[in-house]
């Protein structure tokens, strides 16, 4: 996350709070943020030099206007505005962060080799958030690397009890070992 879009996102998030919108805003702010990844050429277009800053603010009242809270519209004209639509997604992250903070939300990144069951998936939230005293939200990922197990990212930490970390714990026994 980068200086700026911790500024911003935090300033949309504090504005977003103090008028009441802050959940709306957010999930605006989550579809216009997987709009923008799929369609990146979006956010370079309002990045071109060869147009004004008027023309990319008409161009964003033109895609947006009553589509979106009108307090996020102004919000991506001042990034435009400002030179600073690239941390669009920056902008996004802090304003998660902060609205995560403040509602007790804890996401979490689950790796295993396969998909978890529903089941699984809902057993392993219920355990988090008993542990953690917070909402858990599950990012669910597969990655067939781990070769069996789970490894669990969240709030800076990594436990990770993934077959691949178990043997590459043992390559390292191994390699040390003096015979």
């Amino acid at each position: 996350m980068t200086e700026i879009g911790c500024v911003y996102g935090q300033a949309l998030y504090d504005l977003a709070i103090g008028e009441g919108i802050a959940e709306d805003v957010l999930k605006q702010l989550n579809v216009l943020r997987q709009s923008f990844d799929q369609e990146p050429e979006f956010l370079k277009l309002l990045s071109t030099p060869s147009l004004t800053k008027q023309e990319c603010c008409e161009i964003l009242d033109h895609s947006f206007r009553g589509k979106l809270q009108p307090y996020l519209l102004n919000f991506l004209k001042l990034l435009t505005e400002k030179g600073y639509i690239r941390y669009f997604s920056s902008c996004c992250s802090a304003y998660r962060d902060r609205y995560n903070q403040d509602h007790g939300i804890l996401p979490v990144e689950v790796v295993t080799a396969v998909a978890l069951t529903s089941a699984q998936e809902k057993r392993l939230k219920d355990k988090l958030e008993k542990l953690t005293g917070k909402t858990v939200e599950l990012n669910c990922k597969i990655d067939p690397d781990c070769l069996g197990g789970v490894r669990l990212d969240y709030d800076g930490q990594r436990l990770d009890d993934t077959v691949a970390h178990r043997l590459d714990a043992i390559r390292g026994l191994l390699k040390n070992t003096v015979l």
